[in-house]
């Protein structure tokens, strides 16, 4: 294969960039959650990921601002929260002041994401916007420079466990190219489906963090021996012949 070929050049930017794996509380044991949590931070994860549903933008509901703060102290690992609700306007004061280090609320929820963006940082942490696997990449192109994070959902939100949306993966290159075009230095960070399968795909199209729930947190293996594959997955498809 030529070296300038779309797939060696992938592999090599996928090399440059060191992918945050971010395992989701969604699928924990929570009558263990510290103790998961900390499983986790051993097992060498970069942040907790914690899934905010309210029964209303998705149809699950699972936890408030108190979780959050028990999550705050059972590890010094950054917490990543991802609110899943209607009118995020109305609680994000509460998630930061309970301990969320990164905020991300979602396009389709804010009437005013400019201002929404702003309010979070004036609070102290740092700024992410979730999109939907139908939703465009043009709706956040005006905000691009006030983006932390762009969080690029590869499932229908409101569940654990689904399977990869594998449209995410051309979503994800569009979502890089329009970063590198901008000059932004924020997170593209990837949720929903996320394996030992699928992760070294997202990676190589540009995602800089992955979120994993049911690849961590399952009855089949440990937490130590999930993550460590999913390491060993990463690294994989860059050592091989390209």
């Amino acid at each position: 294969m030529l070296e300038n070929s779309p797939v060696t050049e992938a592999r090599q930017r996928a090399a440059a960039l060191r992918c945050l794996i971010a395992p989701s509380i969604l699928t924990a044991d929570l009558g263990r959650l510290a103790e998961e949590i900390q499983l986790a931070e051993a097992a060498g994860a970069d942040r907790i990921h914690l899934d905010i549903m309210d029964g209303q933008f998705v149809p699950n509901i699972s936890f408030g601002w108190l979780i959050v703060e028990a999550v705050r102290a059972a590890t010094s690992l950054p917490l990543d929260v991802h609110l899943m609700i209607v009118q995020p306007d109305r609680y994000v004061s509460d998630f930061v002041r309970a301990g969320a280090n990164h905020l991300t609320v979602h396009q389709e929820t804010c009437s005013h994401l400019d201002r929404q963006l702003a309010q979070i940082k004036e609070l102290g942490a740092t700024a992410g916007v979730a999109l939907n696997p139908a939703t465009s990449l043009t709706t956040i192109e005006d905000v691009i420079d006030d983006l932390d994070l762009l969080l690029i959902m590869s499932v229908n939100p409101g569940f654990g466990g689904q399977s990869f949306i594998s449209h995410s993966l051309d979503k994800l290159r569009r979502a890089r190219a329009l970063f590198e075009a901008q000059g932004s230095k924020a997170e593209l960070e990837v949720d929903g489906g996320i394996n030992e399968s699928t992760i070294a795909s997202v990676v190589e199209a540009g995602a800089t963090m992955c979120v994993t729930g049911s690849a961590v947190y399952n009855r089949h293996r440990s937490v130590a021996d999930s993550v460590r594959a999913l390491r060993a997955a990463l690294d994989a498809p860059l050592v091989g012949p390209s």
